[in-house]
């Protein structure tokens, strides 16, 4: 078999890698819509603080990437003004994040290879628990996206609009920021924070080159994430090498490949 699923390891990998790919897909889609591919990457290294801080209290380091994530995420979206018009602020808490993991990292060497992993991922060593939590994650996530998809929609292309019309988008910023929060806190540990992009903005940046309208635009997003996810772990599985690897590069030859279908 390609996929090696008569591996337990090579399972619970594609049903986490699957369960993440659709919903990083489907939030990334209005992430590269609303201009805010910073701000996620931002949070996905405030995880890896979150995680080397976890070990140094000799916690699980995937309490303190949920904590620091979701955290995070609040501060963002309550500081005022557009996420977009923000990026030299969240460079600057980037900046002093990375250098607490690095403190964190060095206070406590012993265990550090758990925080490491994040970094970089390991989505052959997911555990049954870790891809029930990722399934369930991704569920409880497409169903907070379904509920907010129209106000969403509209505060993302017409801001000023939909205050006019009564639409709370200050109330929008927040819960989408959280829905982005959680979708890089379960996506991390997969496919790593200085990796993150090939899930949660590739495929909808491909998508968006592809197709104008939203719904199909998520929907063809998706398709590219699960693509991608398969894909890789098929190569890793069958050729070798990391699979993380093999997911940015394809989510980078789809990139290629859909800008050049478009001119």
């Amino acid at each position: 078999m390609i996929l090696g699923l008569e591996y337990g390891f090579m399972r619970h990998a594609l049903l986490a890698g699957s369960a993440i790919a659709v919903l990083s897909a489907a939030v990334g889609y209005f992430i590269t819509l609303r201009r805010q591919a910073f701000a996620a990457h931002a949070l996905s290294h405030v995880g890896f603080t979150g995680a080397a801080g976890a070990v140094l209290l000799g916690l699980s380091p995937y309490l303190g990437l949920f904590a620091f994530t979701l955290v995070s995420g609040v501060a963002l979206a309550l500081t005022g003004g557009r996420i977009r018009q923000r990026d030299i602020g969240i460079g600057m808490v980037l900046m002093f994040a990375l250098g607490l993991g690095v403190l964190f990292l060095n206070l406590y060497t012993s265990n550090a290879q758990s925080a490491m992993s994040i970094l970089f991922g390991s989505i052959v060593g997911i555990t049954a628990w870790q891809a029930g939590l990722s399934l369930g994650v991704c569920i409880v996530g497409l169903g907070g996206l379904a509920v907010l998809y129209r106000p969403l929609c509209f505060a993302s292309f017409n801001p000023e609009g939909a205050q006019a019309r009564g639409v709370n988008t200050r109330q929008i910023d927040l819960l989408f920021i959280l829905l982005v929060a959680a979708t890089v806190a379960i996506a991390v540990p997969v496919i790593g924070a200085l990796l993150i992009f090939a899930l949660l903005i590739g495929p909808a940046a491909a998508a968006q080159s592809l197709n104008r309208s939203v719904a199909g635009g998520i929907g063809l997003s998706i398709l590219f994430g699960l693509a991608i996810t398969w894909g890789g772990l098929a190569a890793a599985y069958a050729i070798g090498y990391p699979a993380s690897t093999w997911i940015a590069s394809l989510s980078f030859a789809l990139y290629l490949a859909a800008q050049g279908w478009r001119r």
